[in-house]
């Protein structure tokens, strides 16, 4: 705890930064994650991480988003299995200490009428697991779906995201995202 004095801000700052560095230091220690394309012996693991994108995003909104339901897990295994020998798709993994900890789901769009939009890079899904958070995993993999967008002649990449997850938001916005559409959804 930092005691009020006159440089109290500055020893708070030094000690933020020295747990900072002791947490990395500690994670970097047991996981050094590595990022790459997505494998068929990976789709189990997409599944599970898949569902916590699902509960996550049904606690923000229960009404909006799919509830996570029996067979939720093989469902998104699977549908992400169907896109990894797809040129238009691309599914990278963090991976550390042999345990996938994070996946990113991109791919490239035509042009849409309905969306009032040229063609595309599109992130569609990006999770990682909550004891690998805060370590720089899904900058990481957000910057390897852009990279892969941007080899493809994707001019543009677009995402959605949760109105709640402000973390999230917060992260695109770092990576140079912007606002540009509002979801809004009325119960029928």
């Amino acid at each position: 705890m930092c005691n009020l004095r006159e440089n109290a801000d500055a020893a708070c700052a030094r000690a933020s930064r020295s747990l900072w560095n002791v947490r990395k230091r500690e994670y970097d220690g047991r996981m050094k994650p590595t990022i790459r394309k997505a494998q068929p012996r990976d789709t189990a693991a997409l599944g599970r991480l898949g569902v916590m994108l699902m509960e996550t995003h049904y606690a923000f909104d229960s009404r909006r988003f799919l509830a996570p339901r029996e067979g939720a897990t093989s469902g998104y295994a699977s549908f992400l299995a169907r896109v990894l020998d797809s040129d238009e798709d691309c599914v990278f993994v963090a991976e550390a200490d042999g345990a996938i900890v994070g996946y990113v789901f991109a791919a490239l769009e035509p042009l849409s009428w309905k969306e009032l939009r040229g063609p595309a890079g599109f992130i569609h899904d990006i999770a990682v697991s909550e004891e690998a958070r805060r370590a720089g995993i899904a900058t990481e993999l957000m910057q390897a779906a852009i990279g892969w967008l941007r080899e493809r002649g994707a001019p543009r990449a677009i995402l959605w995201s949760a109105a709640a997850n402000e973390s999230a938001q917060t992260l695109f916005r770092r990576l140079g995202f912007r606002d540009t559409m509002v979801e809004m959804t009325l119960e029928l």
